[in-house]
């Protein structure tokens, strides 16, 4: 078996920063259990499987394709950077022809199009309800102790918890503060809660760069401690952000040690474009 294979850093234009996706072109079905096993070994917060939806279908001349998401320990439902990553290889390096992208996913069809500042993701928008803090008193408590916490807010969809932080804190504050993630597996452990999302209001202007929010992204319910930006996560906080800030146009930045920029746009059908760069760092040959 030969597989070419991608690694593509996502939200960011230029390398080893943002959030890295492994991509690879799948020509024939791969037997069901070789995904996790090529997702384990690559190691990385996820691995992208591009298919052809008929055996006709060109990667360099068609439009639509199957998508699916691995992390290192389970297939996701929505993966945002690695879909980021999987069009970046088609269109930067494959030379795909056409200007946008349909892939065919567990999340329904997400489009990907170039634009002139990089691509831009068309993806669900998730909306986010008040979570009673009683209930996650645990997990909060775990996570980031006493750290004091403005908003609480839930997304069913996405099983999602958001925390805001107080508009006391600053972005330095988000950036160094130390969460705790391996306990949160025993303090829950229902499946209501698959992410965590800690988010913090943007800065006013006056820097050379002006963020309307910033966060950061914990997933170890699904084998990802931290992840670097989060397409997905977004989803959630741009639904959060636009009803908070009354925006529908918003800069946000993700404080990973890698960190990452993502642009977006609630659009007119109730979906959010989701703008990003991406950087392909390395191409080859998987051989098992």
């Amino acid at each position: 078996m030969k597989l070419p294979i991608f690694i593509a850093d996502a939200f960011t234009a230029r390398a080893f920063r943002g959030n890295p996706a492994a991509v690879c072109l799948l020509e024939n079905e791969l037997d069901e259990d070789m995904h996790q096993k090529i997702a384990r070994e690559m190691n990385l917060s996820e691995t992208a499987f591009i298919r052809k939806l008929h055996p006709t279908d060109n990667f360099a001349q068609s439009s639509c394709f199957g998508l699916r998401w691995f992390t290192p320990a389970s297939e996701v439902p929505l993966c945002g950077h690695a879909t980021l990553a999987s069009a970046a290889v088609l269109f930067h390096k494959i030379k795909n022809m056409n200007s946008t992208l349909t892939f065919v996913t567990l999340s329904g069809e997400l489009r990907a199009r170039q634009a002139d500042d990089g691509i831009v993701l068309d993806l669900p928008l998730y909306p986010v309800y008040p979570q009673d803090f009683h209930e996650v008193e645990d997990l909060i408590k775990t996570a980031i102790g006493n750290t004091l916490v403005q908003d609480i807010c839930y997304s069913p969809d996405t099983r999602k918890l958001l925390l805001r932080l107080s508009d006391t804190y600053n972005r330095s504050f988000l950036e160094n503060l130390k969460v705790n993630t391996e306990n949160l597996l025993q303090v829950e452990n229902t499946g209501k809660v698959k992410g965590l999302i800690l988010t913090l209001k943007g800065e006013p202007g006056g820097q050379s760069q002006s963020f309307d929010f910033y966060s950061r992204y914990f997933a170890p319910w699904v084998g990802v401690a931290e992840d670097p930006v989060t397409g997905s996560a977004h989803a959630v906080l741009s639904s959060y952000w636009s009803q908070q800030l009354g925006k529908k146009e918003m800069h946000a930045f993700q404080c990973s040690q890698r960190g990452g920029e993502l642009g977006i746009s609630l659009r007119p059908d109730g979906r959010v474009d989701i703008r990003g760069g991406a950087a392909v760092v390395l191409e080859g040959t998987l051989t098992a």
